[in-house]
């Protein structure tokens, strides 16, 4: 029996990463490829525990480097692509812009047309709530499919962007494809730039947490392995050409997050540090998931149960977190791959 190929773009990152463990391990009839540049937030050590399994296969690669993707796509034919590649970072989309563009939208076209080019299956783009702006602070209004796409920053943008390309392939070529859009993640391996591990690396060292503003922006938070399963899901059942939501229904200012995280951690509130807000930051997010539950998906965990384990897993995996700090990390790929 043939196995199914299953290509995963940006899976040293942290969803990607997440899904690609997810995957590696539910589905040892699937070879699973991981494709990531390695930026200075893909991290293969993650991978440790599954990198020897027969199911699981390296690949670095940039996915605006057309030659290699299309020969990538050539040589393998793969079944189904999961797009997670990009640059995410809001703060660093402000400072600089072109990457974004370069990585989210250039990088999504050469997938595409290497898609298409050899009939892929399904075309999973993962994006995020951002698209579609900012909410108000009225808790009966959330995001849905139909809410119109108004990006606020250069990397919302960016993925708005992308977001329109993959729906135009479905449209003109009939490349089969779904978009998912996910509220904020939080759970393992999360980069300790983003604001839950920052929060609880710096709480654990007795370090200020910066907050921007005044900390009442609002974000609808999705434990990472919540979002595995959702596009899992899709990838399997989603209707060709559909949009799916994927929210936890677990809405918190962003003041209160770090607050639950420093009462858990039995620190000073004191750490809070106020600082300027950041340019154009939207007030608040919040998802609809109604249309992916329709088709099989409910989040498992509350905020309470994921943020609990969280931080206990940031406990328990100090290593992990202290050599992303140091940059110790940077090395991993050519200690362990290069001949």
């Amino acid at each position: 029996m043939v196995k199914k190929k299953i290509l995963v773009t940006g899976g040293a990152g942290f969803i990607g990463g997440n899904f690609v463990q997810y995957m590696v391990n539910k589905y040892p009839e699937y070879d699973i490829y991981n494709l990531d540049l390695l930026t200075y937030a893909g991290d293969l050590t993650k991978h440790r525990d599954i990198e020897t399994k027969d199911n699981y296969h390296f690949v670095k690669a940039d996915i605006a480097d057309r030659e290699t993707i299309m020969l990538l796509f050539e040589k393998e034919k793969f079944d189904y692509v999961v797009h997670f590649a990009a640059e995410s970072h809001v703060d660093r989309s402000i400072t600089d812009p072109s990457i974004f563009v370069l990585t989210n939208v250039l990088g999504t076209q050469v997938l595409l047309d290497a898609a298409k080019e050899v009939g892929v299956t399904k075309f999973v783009h993962v994006s995020t709530d951002e698209v579609y702006g900012e909410l108000d602070f009225d808790p009966t209004t959330f995001f849905t499919e139909e809410t119109p796409l108004q990006p606020n920053s250069p990397y919302s943008a960016s993925k708005a962007s992308s977001d329109l390309l993959v729906r135009a392939y479905h449209e003109t070529f009939d490349l089969p494809v779904n978009i998912t859009r996910c509220s904020n993640n939080y759970g393992p391996y999360h980069f300790p730039e983003k604001l839950i591990p920052l929060t609880i690396s710096r709480v654990l060292n007795d370090q200020k947490v910066p907050v921007y503003g005044d900390g009442k922006n609002i974000r609808d938070w999705l434990h990472v392995i919540d979002h595995c399963a959702a596009i899992d899901l899709v990838m399997h059942e989603g209707v060709n050409g559909e949009v799916y939501n994927i929210g936890g229904h677990n809405e918190r200012t962003n003041l209160e997050v770090v607050k639950t995280i420093i009462t858990t951690l039995g620190k000073s509130e004191g750490l809070i540090e106020f600082v300027k807000d950041r340019l154009g930051h939207d007030k608040r997010y919040a998802i609809d998931p109604t249309k992916l539950e329709q088709l099989g998906w409910k989040p498992t965990y509350t905020f309470e149960t994921g943020i609990s384990q969280t931080i206990q897993w940031y406990l328990d995996n100090k290593e992990w977190w202290e050599q992303i700090i140091s940059g110790e990390y940077k090395g991993y790929f050519e200690r362990q791959y290069t001949v």
